[in-house]
């Protein structure tokens, strides 16, 4: 498949699991929200499983592009982290209720779960990376960079979790993670030149 017909593709399945989550989903439904006949959808995909499964394919590959920095501070790294990971949906156009919905199937399919703990491993694994790498170079206090990023990335999905459910400005958590980080690391969101 083309490249612009798989990003309508994996846009209409966005759009679709926001309009009607994934107790409603089908594949009209996904085709509606898109130019693309629900015929070539299905010419593609078997399944609707095998289109979310290419869809959480897509996402982490857009979370991969969201998470990179080419930053050698550990402090920046974790500032251009904090910014992919908090910047609230109505500023991003990007909205955390697609990944909501799909994880709520994760008990479900082990497929979704795979992909949930390789997007879970890679949060971590770039908190421990730069918390590491930030106590090696002496800028962060000494503490278990693993422990560091398994509260950070708990904090993350809860930020998601209520931002999706209540509404809340995912700012709040941020915030409460930069102080968790001052306490613990000695982190401040600056950079001091």
């Amino acid at each position: 498949m083309d490249a612009e017909t798989s990003e309508q593709m994996m846009d209409a399945t966005y759009r679709a699991l926001c309009e009607h989550g994934y107790a409603d989903l089908t594949m009209q439904r996904i085709a509606d929200e898109s130019s693309v006949s629900k015929a070539t959808f299905h010419y593609h995909f078997d399944t609707k499983e095998e289109l979310l499964n290419a869809f959480l394919d897509h996402l982490i590959e857009e979370f991969e592009r969201r998470l990179a920095c080419e930053a050698s501070d550990p402090r920046e790294r974790l500032d251009a982290f904090l910014d992919a990971i908090f910047t609230p949906a109505e500023d991003t156009d990007v909205s955390p209720i697609p990944l909501m919905e799909l994880k709520s199937q994760a008990p479900y399919h082990d497929a979704y779960r795979e992909r949930f703990v390789e997007m879970d491993d890679r949060l971590r694994e770039v908190v421990a990376t730069a918390v590491r790498d930030g106590i090696e170079s002496g800028q962060f206090d000494d503490a278990d960079p693993e422990e560091v990023a398994q509260f950070i990335v708990t904090a993350i999905n809860g930020a998601h979790i209520r931002e999706v459910a209540l509404g809340e400005d995912p700012n709040e958590t941020r915030r409460l993670v930069e102080e968790y980080l001052e306490r613990r690391l000695g982190y401040t969101s600056e950079v001091v030149a």
